[in-house]
């Protein structure tokens, strides 16, 4: 979504509106980062989205469970996640946790830190793990012959393309995942 905002989201639910008339759709699933917001102010923050898309939607209560949503005498489910490493962070903070190659390049970024900060600078913690993500995947993982075509095969700009193409660097069985991967559980 470009940015996560209840404008957005709401419309995203809306959007869906079509397709589960149509019967296309029997699941939905909302994946949003948790940030630095508790669990409870993100599932409210969810549940003022869909109140709005969906009158009368029952309330979420906690996430990896589904909530019965009927729309126009349709039964579809409904669930959340939020990205997280330990209760905090985005999917940037994830993909850093599972790194799977040697990230010299990207883990040299924190001696730039400490040097911004030494010159009364700031970096959050979100900015640099973005920059982190995008350096590793840049610098670290990227073949000679991919850095002819960098932006599209060596940056989070061309993510789709790195996730297809180069899977090897990053640890898919690595316990971080464990969460997520029981949410898309549901779905099977």
């Amino acid at each position: 979504m470009d940015g996560l905002n209840k404008t957005k989201l709401t419309k995203a639910l809306k959007d869906l509106n079509a397709d589960i008339q149509k019967g296309e759709i029997e699941r939905v699933g909302i994946i949003i980062d948790i940030d630095n917001d508790q669990e409870s102010d993100r599932i409210n923050f969810i549940n003022e989205c869909v109140q709005e898309a969906f009158t009368e939607a029952p309330l979420l209560v906690i996430v990896k469970e589904f909530v019965n949503l009927t729309v126009d005498d349709l039964n579809i489910q409904l669930a959340c996640y939020f990205t997280n490493v330990n209760g905090q962070g985005e999917l940037e903070t994830l993909l850093k946790t599972i790194k799977n190659q040697d990230s010299v390049h990207a883990d040299c970024l924190e001696s730039w830190k400490d040097c911004l900060q030494s010159n009364g600078k700031k970096i959050t913690v979100k900015e640099f793990n973005k920059f982190w993500v995008d350096m590793y995947i840049r610098f670290d993982t990227c073949s000679k012959n991919d850095k002819k075509q960098a932006e599209r095969k060596c940056s989070m700009k061309g993510f789709e393309y790195v996730m297809n193409n180069k899977t090897t660097i990053w640890d898919f069985k690595h316990p971080a995942l464990n969460d997520l991967k029981d949410f898309f559980q549901l779905f099977c």
